[in-house]
């Protein structure tokens, strides 16, 4: 996630995210003044004609294509946002885990605090990458012996932490370490985990829909594509650079929503999700003082 200064207007008008959305639509840009040329001179100059046109046609679709833009950034926005509250809910629950375990253990149990320290940590680590693309085990802290083989196999990580989770508890309580009180207020916090993880997974798998999706872009390519027979008549070549400079404003604000529709990515505007991991890592040790 890019770190900025809202305040600095200059610096943000030449940030190298600009640079590197131009970069990205170049080839589309290229093709969009190559066929707006093409059509200027293939109808002007070489065929002669003369005729009036006319912007009237694409200002009222412009009108309804900025509606439609509007409403697809909010959307992809909502998710982004969503997305980050369930972050800070995770934040939050795992201060308060790990400082309720802290409190129900004896200062002496180094053993307990340790394994709880480094599985709620590998629990976050698990969870991001499983919104990413799989969880690499090297990346786990190792707890026990025999700990990355339960998990080698198992297709839903996070789950199987969490299950190892309850039963390190279930096995406090069982030695008699914490009350069943205690037992009980453990368990609402560790069930916090799946409801996180749940709502992370239907934004992660619950796509724009298809249609939706599908006829914004075919809106966007037809409004640009149509676009030189507005203003040839009137501009001539300049309509190229008129033409080019439309179709990176609109195609631009649809590459934003893409990005942002999905935040747990490594894309320049997803979550800090890597940073947020080492927060609680560092937050879980001090509280469990190992």
């Amino acid at each position: 996630m890019v770190q900025y200064n809202p305040k600095t207007w200059f610096a943000l008008i030449f940030h190298s995210y600009s640079r590197q959305v131009i970069r990205l639509l170049f080839p589309a840009l290229i093709f969009m003044a190559i066929y707006t040329t093409g059509i200027c001179y293939f109808l002007i100059d070489y065929l002669g004609l003369d005729f009036m046109s006319t912007t009237a046609v694409h200002s009222l679709l412009g009108i309804v294509l900025g509606l439609f833009l509007v409403f697809r950034v909010n959307s992809a926005y909502d998710r982004w946002w969503e997305g980050r509250k369930l972050w800070g809910l995770l934040v939050n629950n795992t201060r308060n885990l790990s400082a309720k375990l802290s409190a129900f253990l004896d200062e002496d149990d180094r053993e307990d605090r340790l394994y709880f320290s480094q599985m709620i940590a590998n629990y976050v680590i698990a969870m991001k990458e499983h919104l990413r693309k799989g969880v690499d085990l090297e990346d786990l802290d190792i707890v026990e012996d025999g700990f990355l083989k339960k998990l080698k196999d198992k297709e839903h990580v996070p789950n199987a932490i969490s299950l190892m989770l309850y039963q390190r508890i279930n096995s406090l309580y069982k030695a008699k370490k914490i009350t069943g009180d205690q037992f009980f207020v453990l368990d609402k916090e560790v069930k916090q985990f799946s409801d996180i993880l749940g709502g992370c997974e239907r934004i992660k798998n619950t796509p724009i829909p298809y249609s939706y999706s599908m006829y914004i872009k075919k809106f966007i390519f037809t409004y640009t594509i149509t676009l030189p027979f507005a203003f040839m008549a009137e501009f001539h070549l300049w309509t190229v650079p008129i033409v080019m400079l439309i179709f990176f404003i609109l195609v631009s604000v649809e590459l934003i929503a893409e990005e942002i529709e999905d935040p747990f990515g490594n894309d320049t505007n997803d979550l800090p999700t890597d940073e947020l991991c080492e927060k609680i890592k560092k937050n879980i040790r001090e509280l469990l003082d190992v």
